[in-house]
């Protein structure tokens, strides 16, 4: 985890002492329903409730002294615990294994992180629904492979967006569902030494849901669909921040990150105004996506469990989930405070000479009677003079004068194929079905 794309709220998730406070909760409730079973005195879980009444501070250093030691995590911290309760702190751990504390933690852990991106995700939505309507109506140029294609709106590409990030909630809510799972579940998942009931009970109270077969640790498959999901949101915020770079290339200049009062741009030119945000989030997004493989290759563990996922969860746990916050909250501040440019929205739009009408006369040509090939040769032909005059020749002006149109349509029929508006007749269709 790198600080500088950290935000507090969801680093606090991974801090040690956040998760020494789920294990003790794990190890406290278990404790708690194996003395309602009779397994062992129900003071036991008292008398571990009671300390933690107490609002205890959890020593870190203390408990990675005795690691340094044990060599094992888990029973370094049950032996710290121990010191601080006492003699009823025996019965702790009954019946369990070190997996059902890590990976039930790790749920925790996971689902806690997976509701402040789904925060962050309402957020962004909602700059995007805003400035979608405020954009509903301004032209741009839609573009096919880099090049100029047909009349667009800015609203419509924002709108597109909405959609695509309103399908990323839906995956982090089912991803949320998937992970959030517990296991109690013993030596090999055979509940030989701990009843079910415990499992139901720590999951109830941790709002998990029991993992109906854990072998000795939560099957993998869950994860990586957890960490799949988040690489295809970090791919569609890449997807997002790369349309505003290239919006905002000197050559197009239609949108552009805001530029805050004394910020530089370059160490050598002052004039520079840089996509330095979203060139970030581009950088995060390969991130977040690279933690993908290592979880897809940790499914393949050996029989009821080995530990050679424990290392890896180690870093894509912390770091995808803080990485991919982190992502979020910027796009949505770019999205917020992005500068958009209408006028040169609509320079752009007329560079060309008209070109972006073409299709409009290709067909009214073939219903007026002339066939696709013909029309197509005759629309092309006069397209690649205005292309090759850099648009300072207009598509309308050769085509009244190309007598294989004229013959066929008039003045006032081919004028009406430049309207704009045409190709905005749908755009509330579209915004319904988008916002509903």
């Amino acid at each position: 985890m790198v600080p500088r794309y950290a935000r507090p709220e969801m680093s606090a998730i991974w801090e040690p002492e956040a998760r020494y406070r789920i294990w003790f909760e794990i190890e406290a409730h278990a404790t708690t329903k194996l003395g309602e079973l009779g397994v062992v005195p129900e003071s036991a879980g008292k008398a571990l409730w009671d300390w933690w009444a107490t609002d205890p501070a959890i020593d870190v250093d203390a408990i990675d002294a005795i690691e340094a030691v044990t060599k094992h995590d888990v029973i370094a911290f049950l032996t710290w615990v121990a010191e601080q309760v006492g003699e009823e702190a025996r019965f702790m751990h009954q019946g369990m294994t070190s997996s059902d504390v890590l990976d039930t933690t790790l749920a925790v852990q996971l689902a806690r992180a997976t509701d402040i991106l789904l925060a962050d995700m309402d957020a962004l939505l909602g700059a995007l629904k805003t400035r979608a309507e405020e954009h509903r109506y301004t032209p741009t140029i839609g573009r096919s492979h880099g090049i100029h294609a047909e009349p667009v709106t800015f609203g419509l590409k924002l709108a597109q967006a909405y959609a695509e990030f309103e399908r990323c909630r839906a995956r982090l809510w089912d991803a949320r569902a998937e992970i959030a799972t517990c296991a109690i579940s013993g030596a090999v998942g055979t509940f030989a030494n701990v009843d079910p009931e415990v499992e139901a009970y720590v999951a109830e109270k941790l709002g998990l849901v029991p993992e109906p077969i854990s072998t000795q640790v939560i099957p993998r498959d869950r994860h990586a669909m957890f960490f799949a999901t988040l690489a295809v949101v970090a791919g569609s915020i890449e997807r997002l921040a790369v349309e505003i770079r290239h919006l905002q290339r000197t050559e197009v200049l239609e949108a552009e990150e805001y530029f805050s009062p004394g910020q530089k741009g370059s160490s050598a030119m002052p004039h520079k105004r840089n996509p330095i945000l979203t060139e970030n989030l581009t950088g995060q997004a390969r991130m977040i996506r690279a933690y993908a493989l290592p979880a897809l290759e940790n499914v393949a563990l050996w029989h009821e469990r080995d530990i050679s996922h424990s290392s890896v969860e180690r870093f894509i746990g912390p770091d995808a989930t803080i990485t991919l916050d982190f992502a979020l909250a910027r796009l949505t501040g770019v999205v917020e405070k992005l500068l958009v440019y209408p006028e040169r929205m609509q320079a752009n739009l007329d560079r060309m000479g008209g070109l972006v009408h073409s299709q409009r006369v290709l067909l009214a040509l073939t219903q007026a009677g002339v066939s696709r090939e013909n029309a197509y040769a005759i629309v092309q032909r006069n397209a690649m003079k205005v292309w090759e005059s850099d648009g300072h020749l207009k598509l309308l002006d050769l085509l009244k004068q190309d007598g294989e149109v004229t013959a066929v349509l008039g003045e006032s029929a081919l004028e009406e194929k430049f309207d704009l508006a045409y190709h905005f007749r749908h755009v509330d269709t579209i915004f319904a079905r988008v916002f509903g």
